[in-house]
């Protein structure tokens, strides 16, 4: 007899990105020599002052369970950075620590999405944000953000998407995959709709929020709007601007009664994140960002080299990218080209597949970030391997038949 699943993980699939990097791992151990463009992670050292105050907190012996929330004192430096750094003010007790941010998404989902409730979600998106929303019983609504509106929310589609039924609208900025960036002026647009319909909570993920090229970071939407601080939920972590991918430290910060509601379902899955990786966070937020600026200008260096190797191959386009680390770029003009071996190209899914194949370049095709025809490459890995990647694609693309 086998052990039944549940009927609502049918809705659910596998993370895009989990799965391209279990395919590479897979190729590499068979032998096959592939760039991968596809981890979205900083490749510096978390920085030093960081890792010491974790080996003090194991050697102080801060190796027992914290409170589910946190520590006392890392949700107070997380009050007093999301006041100096957004201009919100909240209390220790309107603030979680959780697992990752993705895990602050999905506690939050999961305490206040039933079967009916909607969530609007831009695309392109993050990849996990339908299927958490899956997961959680409730029904994505995906609203395509066009490439001629870079990729953003406008308040006319953000009014035709609501319904009775919307529980939540998420917005990332700037955005995993296309590294666009809300300005002031998009985001009032976008609050004087939601002053229209009071029965829409915002989720905003600020993951990337220091990693921006050029333009100023912006007013976040609650400051833009103070009216609606009391159902915005700000989800951020020290993972992209720390480079603290596996600390696994997010945090969450909003109503009391949702923050309350988190930390009851945290405490009956995860209990409280790392203590030693709690431990090291608060060491990132008192520690100032002094290391910020050179690894920016690291990360402005290849999407400038990344662009320029990019749009010189025929087939491919991209736009700059504001902040994060990626390229979302544009392969419409391989659609309907063939390969050596005769198979035509009609997905950027198959355009993946071709590069992975031919080019032996790793990269995730934009239907996984609800937008095609498109790939995402990450830049966050050395000019040498960005423009061994695009040596490679452009060779494989020569070799395409019309």
């Amino acid at each position: 007899m086998s052990i039944a699943i549940a009927a609502r993980l049918r809705r659910v699939k596998p993370s895009p990105s989990s799965a391209a990097t279990d395919r590479l791992a897979e190729l590499r151990r068979e032998g096959r020599d592939i760039v991968s463009l596809l981890v979205g992670e900083p490749d510096f050292d978390t920085p030093a002052p960081i890792r010491r105050a974790a080996i003090e907190a194991i050697e102080g012996g801060q190796t027992r369970y914290t409170q589910t929330a946190g520590t006392l004192a890392l949700r107070q430096a997380v009050a007093a950075k999301l006041q100096r750094e957004n201009g919100l003010a909240y209390a220790p007790g309107q603030i979680i620590v959780t697992v990752g941010a993705k895990h602050a998404i999905f506690n939050a989902l999961s305490v206040t999405v039933e079967a009916g409730s909607e969530v609007i979600i831009p695309a392109p998106y993050w990849v996990s944000y339908p299927d958490m929303v899956l997961a959680c019983g409730g029904e994505p609504v995906i609203v395509p953000c066009a490439e001629s509106d870079g990729f953003l929310l406008t308040a006319a589609a953000l009014e035709a998407a609501i319904t009775p039924r919307t529980r939540w609208l998420i917005l990332n900025s700037p955005s995993n995959p296309t590294g666009a960036a809300y300005g002031a002026a998009q985001l009032r647009a976008l609050a004087d709709v939601l002053l229209r319909h009071p029965q829409v909570a915002v989720l905003t993920d600020d993951i990337y929020e220091h990693i921006r090229f050029g333009a100023p970071e912006s007013p976040h939407l609650a400051a833009i709007e103070p009216a609606l601080l009391a159902r915005t939920l700000v989800v951020n972590g020290v993972s992209k601007t720390y480079a603290m991918t596996g600390w696994r430290i997010g945090y969450a910060a909003g109503p009391a009664a949702l923050i309350a509601a988190m930390d009851m379902i945290q405490s009956q899955s995860t209990s409280c994140a790392c203590s030693v990786s709690q431990a090291a966070a608060l060491a990132a937020l008192q520690g100032g960002m002094d290391f910020l600026p050179d690894w920016v200008a690291t990360y402005r260096a290849r999407r400038d080299r990344a662009l320029a190797l990019v749009n010189a191959i025929p087939g491919l386009r991209c736009s700059a990218p504001e902040g994060a680390f990626y390229l979302f770029v544009h392969c419409g003009g391989l659609i309907g080209r063939r390969t050596a071996a005769g198979r035509q190209l009609t997905t950027d899914l198959d355009v993946s597949l071709f590069l992975l194949e031919d080019a032996r370049v790793a990269a995730i095709a934009g239907t996984c970030y609800g937008l095609s025809p498109y790939l995402r490459l990450s830049i966050a890995t050395g000019i040498d391997v960005i423009e061994e990647a695009c040596r490679r694609m452009a060779a494989a693309i020569a070799r395409l038949a019309d």
